[in-house]
């Protein structure tokens, strides 16, 4: 299975380094030197990673056979994609991959069908789900242990308890103002 852990950014120097926007939860596993990861566009690679260091909170990689500027500007965008066995998991408890997570069916505690996960989308905020409801409208559930209180990967099913509105039109308003 393939899992995209990685997108290039800009170039960093002269000597062929890139930026480097890390999607996965452990760059030390997937980003080492040495792992050989496909792209998309697939005429980009394979890229083997020669080197790789932190500089002002970003991972900078250098890739063997890119060794300037110029080479290294030409892979911008590129996505870096790890081949993975598809019965690993995650190192940390509460952790999934998105494969993971799709068309999973969400229900309420009560067992109320809300829909099937159809998306994941990343957030520098949160992780969202975007559920599909039966009638094929779509509706976003913030993936925080506070709304997604189980994921059940046997039975294929998300446990959430969402406030007031978030999946229906019971908003409740609060508001400060004193009627007259």
């Amino acid at each position: 299975m393939q899992l995209v852990v990685a997108r290039i950014g800009r170039a960093h120097g002269i000597k062929g380094e890139v930026t480097v926007e890390v999607r996965t939860d452990e760059p030390e596993l997937r980003l080492g030197p040495g792992a050989v990861l496909t792209t998309d566009p697939a005429g980009a690679g394979p890229l083997t990673i020669e080197t790789g260091r932190v500089h002002s909170g970003r991972l900078l990689l250098r890739f063997e056979g890119v060794s300037d500027r110029s080479a290294a500007e030409a892979l911008r965008n590129t996505l870096l994609i790890a081949e993975i066995d598809p019965e690993e998991l995650p190192e940390g408890e509460g952790e999934y991959y998105d494969h993971q997570l799709m068309d999973l069916d969400v229900v309420t505690a009560d067992g109320t069908e809300v829909g099937r996960i159809t998306e994941i989308s990343h957030l520098p905020s949160q992780d969202l789900f975007i559920v599909e409801r039966p009638d094929g409208s779509e509706v976003m559930i913030p993936f925080v242990e506070e709304i997604v209180t189980e994921i059940d990967l046997e039975e294929q099913k998300a446990v959430i308890n969402p406030p007031p509105g978030l999946i229906d039109d019971r908003a409740e308003i609060a508001s400060s103002r004193e009627e007259p």
